[in-house]
């Protein structure tokens, strides 16, 4: 497992979804709070991402939004600075367990388990409840609170 966040310096696991919102014109406001997330994240070198994100990212950037595959691709290139975590068996058995205990869809689970993992102390997803915690990671909604009230300002 790699070394969690400290108090000083939180490190923020970010799911598909924000990444999506950061390129979606459509609602200016979302997309103007994920890109001020990303921002700060990639400022503070707090993100981090897992392969599955990234894959994700990859399928719905590329075939529901039409971005250039060529684009995707070039924005998953730096985004390997972020350390994605791989997941492993071990990352697959933590997620059924929180899947279990918690009641998260397999998905969600393997997210919140591959923050964990990665030393993540937060995952930024609007798909979870706010300010829930879950094997010590503290899911916070990017749409509701900002990168400042996590001690990430400029």
């Amino acid at each position: 497992m790699a070394s969690a966040g400290t108090a000083d310096k939180p490190i923020v696991f970010v799911d598909t979804h924000v990444l999506l919102c950061a390129d979606d014109a459509h609602d200016a406001a979302k997309q103007n709070q994920a890109r001020a997330w990303l921002q700060a994240l990639w400022l503070q070198r707090a993100g981090r991402v897992s392969t599955q994100v990234l894959n994700d990212y990859y399928v719905i950037a590329t075939q529901t939004f039409g971005m250039p595959p060529g684009d995707a691709r070039a924005k998953l290139r730096r985004m390997q600075l972020w350390q994605p975590w791989q997941i492993d068996h071990q990352t697959v058995e933590t997620a059924w367990g929180v899947e279990a205990r918690f009641g998260l869809r397999y998905w969600d689970a393997l997210m919140v388990a591959s923050a964990a993992q990665s030393g993540a102390n937060h995952v930024l997803t609007p798909s979870l409840p706010h300010q829930q915690h879950i094997d010590g990671v503290t899911i916070l909604n990017p749409f509701v609170t900002t990168p400042a009230d996590l001690g990430l300002g400029d």
